[in-house]
Parts: C-alpha cells; sequence; structure tokens
C-alpha cells in the first residue's frame, strides 16, 4: 500500500531560524502516526511544515503522491489535510453553531446542513452548547470542537498538535479515545503530536522521534515505547 505522505529530507524553519533537519518519514493511510520528543525538539515544527506554515529550504512533501512542498495552507487543506493547532483552533468570541457554520462556508447550503448534522450526531455533547460562546466551553469540548469543524470538510489525513495539553488525565483520556475512534470509524489517518509520550506511543502504530530538529528514531511505535534507551533519556520513560 502507498504511503499517505510522505516527507523527505526536509529542512524547515522560520525565516532564517532552520528547526528541521533532513527528517524523513512516510505514513501509512489510517495509521495513527505518532511524533515525540523533547520540548524543543520540533515536532510542531514539522506539523507546520506539512501545513504550509513554515518555510522550507530544502527536501519533498507528497500528498497521495502529489506534491505539495511550498503550497500554501488554504491549498494544502484542500486535498484533504485538516491541521488543528494547540490553541486559537476555534473561534472564541463566536457561538458553537457559528463556529460550525464558519467551517462550512464553503460548502452548497444543503450540503453544509447535512455535514453539521452528522458532526452533532457524533459529538452530541455540543448539541446542548449550539447557542453558548466557544469562549465558555471547557478545554475538552473546545478540543471536540475543533475535531467538529475539521471533520465537517471530510478530511483523510488530520494532524493534531498537542491536542491533551493542560487537560485534566480524564479528559485527555477522552480526547485520545475520540482520535482513535477517527481512525477506526472514520477511516482517517492521524499524526499526532502529544505531550503524554508514554500514552501516544501505546495508541500509535508508527512513531518519529525527533531531538534537536533531527530524526533519532523512526519505525514501530511499541519498539521505541519498549526502547531501553531511546524512551529514557529523551522522553522521561522509565524501564
Amino acid at each position: 500500500m502507498a504511503p499517505i505522505l510522505e516527507v523527505d529530507g526536509i529542512d524547515a524553519g522560520y525565516g532564517k531560524l532552520q528547526i528541521l533537519f533532513n527528517v524523513s518519514m512516510e505514513v501509512e493511510p489510517k495509521d495513527i502516526f505518532v511524533i515525540v520528543g523533547p520540548n524543543g525538539s520540533g515536532k510542531s515544527t514539522l506539523l507546520k511544515t506539512i501545513f504550509g506554515l513554515t518555510k522550507i529550504y530544502k527536501g519533498s512533501i507528497k500528498f497521495e503522491g502529489e506534491e505539495i512542498t511550498g503550497k500554501p495552507p488554504h491549498d494544502i487543506a484542500k486535498t484533504g489535510v485538516a491541521y488543528l493547532p494547540q490553541t486559537d483552533n476555534i473561534f472564541a468570541q463566536l457561538t458553537v453553531m457559528e463556529n460550525l457554520k464558519m467551517a462550512a462556508y464553503t460548502l452548497p447550503s444543503d450540503l453544509a446542513e447535512e455535514r453539521i448534522s452528522e458532526v452533532l450526531d457524533r459529538f452530541s455533547l455540543l448539541k446542548a452548547r449550539l447557542k453558548d460562546k466557544a469562549m465558555t466551553l471547557s478545554g475538552g469540548q473546545r478540543q471536540i470542537l475543533a475535531m467538529a469543524m475539521s471533520l465537517i470538510r471530510k478530511p483523510k489525513l488530520m494532524l493534531f498538535d498537542e491536542p491533551t495539553a493542560a487537560l485534566a488525565p480524564k479528559l485527555a483520556a477522552e480526547i485520545l479515545k475520540e482520535i482513535i475512534k477517527l481512525r477506526d470509524e472514520l477511516g482517517i489517518t492521524i499524526i499526532l503530536v502529544e505531550q503524554n509520550a508514554k500514552k501516544a506511543l501505546q495508541m500509535g502504530d508508527k512513531a518519529l522521534l525527533l531531538v534537536g530538529g533531527r530524526v533519532m528514531y523512526r519505525g514501530q511505535a511499541r519498539e521505541l515505547l519498549e526502547h531501553p534507551e531511546l524512551g529514557t533519556l529523551y522522553l522521561g520513560l522509565k524501564k
């Protein structure tokens, strides 16, 4: 099976500040691909690079075999890629329903209504909050709303940047369960940057360990979790 995403020898960063050095990875369809590493290792920058939000100095990124290197984010989104940043992933001053309508604004009205209805059936907790401003939602509910907004566009690949940051452990576990369901029930490929490396590696299929913007490990998530040295050195995992 051909990879859905191919990142080949990417050097990238912001302006003249290079963050990523010769990063390569292949993501198989319907996998949960986990990116882990110490703080400041370039994990979020890698997601932003895939979504066209950084400067690429060298290398290639292909989605479903098509070159997307250097394309602007709105064009990459049209190909079927959704990016959920850690913060500012909803419109806080708008109501829940207005957020959903914003996510669907380029769709024909009948299709927009159908897609909104679908995501509300999936995330029923939002139904009771449709008239509430998004700023009144809890952290976990905001993440659910961000997921719902992305699903309206029917993405094939979703990029999650630390979706459980600042959430209580129980809420964090629920968000991760929802991400697994996106893969298992909807067939969406997931790339996940997650602060809880152990949880992420337990749920992931493949993994990439970044340290200082360079790849230190690329392979099975379970093998990284059980590695006698890498997890202890870079992820704080106990042997």
